[in-house]
C-alpha cells in the first residue's frame, strides 16, 4: 500500500507525535465499551470477508470522539481516510471529485453530515447503495446521464444533530452509534494517558481534579490538561498536583462542576432576566451574544445532564439544582413565558 495514503501513525511508537493526543487503535480508546465491542465485531467480520466496512454513523455532543473513531476504523482496516465536512461540499461536483478519487475499501469521513445539501445527498445515495455515480453530461434536449461505477468504499458520518439528518440518508447507514458522556474513571484515565504523552508530571490528585471539571468530555479534559500544565510550569514547580490543578482551573474560570463562563451566563440569564424561564433558545442566545446552535450543541447537553435545565414546549427553564449551584433562592415562575421556543413572540 502507498505509504502516503496511510492515516496518522501510532503515537505510542517511534513515529511522529499526534498533537491531538488521539488514540489510533481500538485498544487505545478509553471508555465507550459497547461501541468498541460492536466495532471490533464489525471490523473482524469485514476483514474475514475481505470487504469494506458497512457505512457507519456516529452521533452525540461535540468532543466525545466521533472523529477519533473514524480514524481508528481506517487504521484498523489498513485503508486510507479522506476527511471532509458537510458545509465544505457546496456542489454535487465537489462530492463527485472526492468519490472518484476513492480506492477499494477507503473511508470517506464526513463531519457535520447533517449539513449536506439536498442536491449533494441525491448524489450520495446511489454512491452509498450501489457504489455508482450518476453524472449528467450536457444541457437541454441533448443532455444524457451516464453511470460511473466505483470500487466499494465506506462512508463514516459524524453529527451532533441526528434529528436533522434526512430519513433517506440516515437509512443508508448500516451501523449507527451514539456516543455518551464519559464517566469520571474513564476521563481520569484519559488525563493520565494525555499527561504521559505530553511528558507532564502529574499526581493522582491533579488527575482527579482535572477529570472532575472536564464535563465528561475527552476534548475538554485534554484542553484543561494542557492549560494546567502551562500553569504548573510558570507558577509552580512543574508538577501538577491537586493544589496546582485547582489554582490553574480557577484561573480559567472553570468551576468545580466544569461549568465555564458561558454556562454560568446561560443559567444566570434564564434566572435573573427571565425569572427562571421558560424562555426561548433564540432569546437566550441574543441576551449573551452567542449563536443558538452553539448553545444547543456545546453548552446545553451538559447542563441538561447535570439537571440544571429543563426543555419544555414553551422554552428552557432553570431547575432547583441550578439555583442551588449559583447560591440563589429557588422560585418557580408563576406566569408562562411571553416567548415561544424559537425565542419569538407568539403570533
Amino acid at each position: 500500500m502507498d505509504k502516503e495514503r496511510l492515516v496518522s501513525p501510532n503515537t505510542r511508537g517511534e513515529e511522529p507525535f499526534d498533537p491531538a493526543l488521539r488514540p489510533t487503535t481500538l485498544a487505545e480508546i478509553i471508555g465507550q465499551t459497547r461501541i468498541k465491542e460492536n466495532l471490533a465485531v464489525q471490523i473482524g467480520a469485514a476483514r474475514e470477508r475481505r470487504e469494506p466496512l458497512d457505512h457507519t454513523l456516529f452521533y452525540g455532543p461535540p468532543g466525545l470522539g466521533k472523529t477519533t473513531f473514524a480514524h481508528v476504523l481506517a487504521r484498523e482496516m489498513g485503508v486510507a481516510i479522506k476527511v471532509t465536512s458537510g458545509p465544505a461540499i457546496e456542489r454535487a461536483g465537489d462530492l463527485a471529485a472526492i468519490l472518484t478519487n476513492l480506492q477499494q475499501g477507503d473511508i470517506l469521513f464526513i463531519d457535520e453530515v447533517h449539513r449536506l445539501g439536498r442536491a449533494i445527498e441525491e448524489v450520495l445515495y446511489p454512491a452509498m447503495e450501489d457504489f455508482a455515480l450518476d453524472i449528467v453530461i450536457g444541457k437541454g434536449p441533448s443532455a444524457r446521464s451516464i453511470r460511473l461505477h466505483m470500487p466499494p468504499f465506506t462512508v463514516v458520518g459524524a453529527t451532533t444533530r441526528l434529528a436533522m439528518l434526512s430519513s433517506p440518508l440516515r437509512a443508508r447507514f448500516g451501523a449507527v452509534y451514539r456516543l455518551d458522556f464519559y464517566d469520571s474513571e474513564a476521563v481520569a484515565e484519559i488525563v493520565r494517558r494525555g499527561a504521559w504523552l505530553l511528558g507532564a508530571q502529574i499526581d493522582e490528585g491533579g488527575v482527579r481534579e482535572i477529570a472532575r471539571r472536564a464535563r465528561g468530555t475527552p476534548r475538554v479534559a485534554l484542553r484543561l490538561l494542557r492549560r494546567v500544565r502551562d500553569y504548573a510550569q510558570v507558577r509552580a514547580d512543574g508538577t501538577i498536583n491537586l493544589e496546582t490543578a485547582r489554582a490553574g482551573l480557577d484561573l480559567l474560570n472553570v468551576d468545580p462542576l466544569g461549568l465555564d463562563e458561558i454556562d454560568l451566563r446561560v443559567l444566570r440569564t434564564i434566572i435573573e432576566k427571565y425569572g427562571g424561564g421558560p424562555v426561548g433558545l433564540a432569546t437566550i442566545a441574543a441576551s449573551i451574544s452567542e449563536e443558538p446552535d452553539t448553545i444547543m450543541d456545546v453548552y446545553e447537553p451538559y447542563l441538561l445532564q447535570l439537571g440544571f435545565l429543563d426543555r419544555t414546549p414553551q422554552g428552557r427553564t432553570a431547575t432547583r439544582l441550578a439555583y442551588e449551584h449559583l447560591g440563589l433562592e429557588f422560585r418557580r415562575p408563576d406566569q408562562p413565558s411571553l416567548f415561544n421556543d424559537d425565542g419569538d413572540f407568539p403570533s
